[in-house]
């Protein structure tokens, strides 16, 4: 009869957990390597054929905005609100699409995590 709080030879125990333990640490430290790498690369967007330009790094900072002259019309000044605004979202998009990619390899394709990133 086996030890209460026993595992056969094989099960899960001592030396099988170590592995364990240790391949956790590494998928860990890749991540944050992986987030690190994220942070410094940047996604560009445009709107309006290029009058706003957007640049943001993949963890969503904001790097630049670069507005053309001929899009500043003080009579329009929604237009130009609504060209930022579609500009700074496809970039967003973009850095999201960036991470998904970068970090999908460790969520074996199951999606976005909360907070992950």
């Amino acid at each position: 009869m086996a030890k209460r709080g026993s595992f056969p030879r094989g099960g899960i125990g001592g030396a099988n957990i170590n592995n364990l333990m240790k391949q956790a640490m590494k998928v860990q430290q890749d991540m944050e390597k992986a987030k690190e790498e994220l942070a410094n690369t940047t996604v560009e967007a445009s709107s309006g054929g290029g009058a706003v330009k957007v640049t943001a790094t993949c963890d969503k900072v904001i790097k630049s905005v670069e507005i053309s002259q001929d899009v500043v019309d003080p009579d329009d000044v929604e237009m130009l609100q609504d060209l930022v605004m579609a500009a700074v979202n496809e970039a967003l998009r973009k850095a999201d699409e960036q991470v998904q990619a970068a970090l999908g390899r460790f969520t074996g394709g199951m999606g976005n995590f909360p907070g992950l990133f």
